[in-house]
């Protein structure tokens, strides 16, 4: 004999006063359950990578100005550039990450101080890491030579 032998065969129990629970519902009882949602979300925000916002040296910020000058000078021109620069993390303090972007420069707005692309990207001067100048009309190509150097 079996452990269950005296049970096996009896008849299901089916309830005379209640209506039988619906598929849908019974498996809801064996759904998965989180009671610390907010806990995974944070592990989540913590574990993102940003980076810190680097501090450009005095030498650095007079090349990123000569080249900005050069662009507003030759604006005319639409010369096409590569910019890197760091865009701010709404979720964390002094934290962002490094974007680079390749356009052709609409406005040099020194009253915002802003760099303004023909496809209205906005980049402030402040967030600027480098720029590479990538067309120019042949005839001021050394001049941007002698900006880069």
């Amino acid at each position: 004999m079996n452990n269950y032998d005296d049970i096996i065969n009896m008849p299901h129990h089916v309830s005379k006063t209640r209506k039988p629970m619906s598929l849908q519902n019974r498996s809801a009882q064996f759904a998965p359950f989180s009671a610390l949602t907010t806990y995974d979300e944070a592990i989540r925000e913590v574990a993102r990578e940003t980076s810190e916002k680097i501090e450009l040296d005095d030498g650095i910020k007079l090349t990123l100005n000569d080249k900005l000058s050069f662009i507003k000078t030759n604006i005319k021109l639409r010369p096409k550039v590569t910019i890197t620069y760091f865009v701010k993390d709404i979720r964390k303090e002094n934290r962002g990450s490094y974007k680079t972007i390749t356009g052709n420069v609409r406005v040099v707005n020194e009253v915002d101080r802003e760099i303004i692309l023909v496809d209205n990207t906005r980049i402030s001067f402040d967030n600027i890491v480098s720029i590479e100048i990538k067309f120019v009309p042949s005839n001021i190509k050394d001049m941007v030579k002698n900006i880069s150097t």
